[in-house]
């Protein structure tokens, strides 16, 4: 309850749009994530330190891909290696993932002052099952998903492609992270923003 009214006091202002994350904000998924990049790895012989996942999180899965590529050495398609990452986990890990409590109560309590949208770094089918399983599917009008907007995060464009489907200026949207990526997305689309995981 205390996390609840500390993100209640913070998110207070001249908001018209709350846009939050998915993974590791609004859903405790990233255990599941981060197996399923282990698993898909070493299918190909690369015993993966997760922490990779968690320095990079928010990255659009093939952006993530990329990175291991860079410290690994290695030459994954970043695209076979998401596919095969994002089937593993809706397969094995999504019926494990948990609501992040205080940011899914938060998120309840405003859906009738605000509007709406989900702005994650994972592929829509995945984004839209972790709703599903710790049951918001309807509360954001609005998705936006890696793939969907010509960069991802930290590019802004994610952020500002939601604002402008809600028909809200950037200005006065107030994003939910918790990665850096993320916090940076938000900060080069002009808005304000709120670390879930410093809370």
């Amino acid at each position: 309850m205390d996390k609840l009214r500390t993100l209640t006091r913070l998110s207070s202002g001249e908001f018209d749009a709350f846009l939050y994350d998915c993974d590791g904000t609004l859903a405790d998924s990233m255990p599941g994530h981060k197996r399923s990049y282990v698993a898909v790895a070493a299918r190909a012989g690369l015993e993966l330190d997760d922490r990779i996942i968690d320095e990079f999180a928010g990255l659009p899965i093939v952006a993530v891909i990329e990175e291991i590529n860079k410290r690994y050495g290695r030459d994954f398609d970043p695209v076979v290696f998401a596919e095969e990452k994002e089937r593993l986990f809706l397969a094995e890990y999504i019926q494990q993932v948990q609501p992040i409590d205080f940011v899914v109560q938060h998120m309840r309590a405003h859906r009738l002052t605000k509007r709406m949208a989900v702005v994650s770094g994972s592929a829509r089918p995945s984004v839209e099952k972790t709703l599903a399983v710790i049951g918001i599917a309807d509360l954001p009008e609005l998705l936006v998903c890696a793939g969907e907007t010509p960069r991802g995060k930290p590019f802004p464009d994610p952020f500002l492609a939601a604002a402008e489907q809600l028909g809200v200026k950037p200005g006065r949207c107030l994003v939910f992270e918790d990665g850096d990526s993320g916090v940076r997305a938000a900060e080069a689309a002009g808005m304000k923003w709120i670390r879930i995981d410093k809370i």
